[in-house]
């Protein structure tokens, strides 16, 4: 994006027509056009404006599905396995393994896995058994072991997982994906977020869009009752469109007298999209549609409504993209109310297993539904908190956990261009720091991007005087991990 398109913000190569549309769409906030665009069935400036850039580079996936696994899953109890935690369990970690990045002390005491570990597939990458379906796609994943955060806080680590600052005031990941390429479909937005009933710590500011237009927050789908609110129209089609037209109008004298007229373009924006998601949503959303093995194999038969809901939420991700979702998000159901589902200080084995019951099944049914559809190679499938738990724990008893750890955790990627049945990186032999190549977030989401076909230091926008991008001033693309 150039100087002049960046100050602008609007799409570039565009120049203005000066016919009488051309006019209604330069005029008044382009509320004029958005009024005669709504009555003809037209597309309008602002959902124009949703399609910012064209991609970079050629790009490798065409959709991204995050699955979002809040409260920090323990790295040396799913995807780092560390046989000398078990040697040294109950011995203190002393003064050299204590870190501002953990919850730690010199008098803490080490822990081991209380589930096993076993090499899976044709890669035979180490997978615990505490995530047996996950296990069985073992050859798919793309396990990154050197993840290294900021600040050991549900809250910060959540802003900086979603949108690359750990005080906020950033669009999220999807955000970005909507604002540089837009939806497939205009019927959708770009970005979903398929929610459980819970907001993460760190708030909606994880899936907002900040100083982007408001085109690109995320749409939420909730998972019991009905999807989205008001989905179900009242009135006919035509008495809607007349409706959207007055609002249009009424709205273009209010943004002559607004400091800015954008955000109210946005809103206009956003409630045509509305519009035309009366019918999809519900269709899209309606997962009876599909075969019953299906349902099953992604647990939605499931008589634990925690993994019935999140099993309906990963089978609507799959139908998504299918229907041209940039970008959707599933989060986590809490089943003790607790706003970060995998933060386990205590009865670590219980709820670990209790979360992954509830939701390894379904990541790996997606995953084989992508594959056996031909969507993996387009559809990135990804696996990660906001961080992992320290390998050690204050006294060891059959009732104890882990606490916050950022000084080395891990993730994974699944298709999209990544290679399956590897590892990336690699934690000291207690899992307590990162040894061999440590990553941030910036590194994965600039990886992310650039399999979406974008430049992360291209892609950006300017606010407050300066260009903002996802990735800052930071990031580098692993190309290593690529295919």
């Amino acid at each position: 994006m150039n100087n002049q398109q960046s100050q602008n913000n609007c799409c570039p190569g565009r120049l203005p027509v000066f016919n009488r549309r051309g006019f209604l769409r330069n005029s008044s906030a382009g509320f004029g056009w958005l009024a005669l665009a709504s009555m003809l069935g037209k597309q309008t400036s602002a959902e124009a404006a949703t399609k910012q850039i064209k991609p970079h580079h050629a790009a490798r996936v065409k959709n991204v599905i995050f699955c979002f696994m809040d409260g920090g899953p323990s790295h040396v109890d799913t995807f780092d396995p560390k046989p000398a935690l078990k040697m040294h369990e109950g011995k203190p970690i002393g003064e050299g393994a204590v870190s501002k990045r953990s919850q730690s002390s010199a008098g803490r005491v080490w822990l081991g896995s209380p589930w096993k570990f076993q090499q899976r597939g044709e890669s035979g990458l180490w997978v615990s058994d505490l995530f047996p379906h996950l296990a069985s796609v073992a050859d798919e994943l793309c396990v990154v072991r050197s993840m290294v955060g900021e600040l050991p806080l549900h809250g910060q680590q959540n802003l900086l997982l979603h949108t690359g600052r750990i005080i906020g005031q950033a669009p999220s990941m999807g955000a970005w994906v909507s604002y540089g390429l837009g939806t497939e479909n205009n019927n959708l937005p770009a970005y979903v977020v398929l929610n459980n009933d819970w907001v993460p710590n760190g708030g909606l500011e994880n899936f907002g869009s900040s100083f982007l237009p408001a085109t690109h927050q995320a749409t939420m789908v909730r998972a019991k009752g009905v999807p989205v609110d008001n989905i179900k129209p009242e009135d006919s089609r035509s008495l809607q469109r007349r409706k959207l037209a007055l609002l249009a109008e009424q709205d273009a004298a209010f943004a002559k007298r607004a400091s800015q007229a954008s955000p109210i373009e946005s809103a206009i924006a956003n409630y045509e999209t509305a519009f035309r998601m009366q019918t999809l949503v519900p269709e899209v959303s309606d997962i009876t549609q599909e075969p019953q093995h299906i349902q099953r194999a992604y647990g939605v038969d499931s008589k634990d409504m925690h993994q019935h809901y999140y099993a309906t939420q990963a089978l609507r991700a799959r139908r998504l993209v299918e229907a041209g979702v940039r970008f959707v998000e599933i989060t986590c159901p809490s089943f003790d109310s607790n706003n970060s589902p995998w933060d386990q200080h205590g009865f670590l084995k219980k709820n670990h297993e209790k979360n992954a019951r509830i939701t390894e099944q379904s990541v790996a049914a997606l995953i084989t539904d992508l594959k056996q559809r031909g969507l993996l190679d387009e559809t990135l499938v990804i696996w990660a908190g906001e961080m992992g738990r320290t390998p050690h724990t204050p006294k060891v008893t059959p009732t104890c956990g882990r606490d916050h750890h950022v000084n080395g955790y891990s993730l994974f990627m699944a298709g999209g261009g990544f290679k399956g049945g590897v590892t990336f990186g690699e934690t000291d032999e207690f899992g307590n720091s990162v040894i061999i190549n440590p990553l941030t977030i910036h590194d994965i989401h600039a990886t992310i991007l650039h399999q979406l076909g974008i430049n992360h230091e291209a892609l950006s926008f300017r606010h407050g005087g300066r260009d903002h991008r996802l990735t800052d001033v930071h990031g580098t693309v692993i190309k290593e991990i690529l295919s």
